[in-house]
């Protein structure tokens, strides 16, 4: 019972998902920001640019959309490892540390669904703006 209790709470504090029409905005936002940041972009082992990474994206997105009804489902199914090798992508940002993508997408859309609805993130837990390339 106290597990049920918990994951209530714990989905109340996280911020609302995103309604049906705001996906391909939620989206289109995750790939301008990889487009204008500057990370280098990880795929299957060789590096790439920032805005060849969103290039990427959007013909994967394009070809593979009705695998992403979601923006969470975009990441998971479509933004986070190659679908030829499984490898997963990884971002390098100026601290040069390689991360999973995936997971620096999650926090991404976290944080814009957080200032969409006027909350503040948890600077613990947020992508700084040197990390994001804002």
């Amino acid at each position: 019972m106290r597990v049920i209790v918990a994951c209530i709470l714990l989905l109340c504090l996280l911020p609302p998902g995103a309604r049906a029409d705001q996906v391909p905005a939620e989206i289109d936002y995750l790939m301008l920001t990889v487009g204008n940041s500057d990370c280098i972009f990880i795929r299957n082992g060789k590096r790439h640019t920032a805005k060849k990474a969103e290039d990427h994206l959007r013909g994967k997105y394009r070809r593979g959309k009705r695998h992403a009804p979601t923006s969470e489902q975009f990441i998971e199914n479509l933004a986070s490892k190659s679908s030829m090798s499984g490898k997963p992508y990884l971002i390098e940002c100026k601290s040069d540390k390689q991360i999973a993508f995936g997971l620096w997408l999650t926090q991404l859309l976290y944080e814009y669904r957080a200032s969409s609805n006027g909350l503040k993130t948890d600077d613990e837990f947020s992508i700084s703006s040197e990390t994001a390339g804002t």
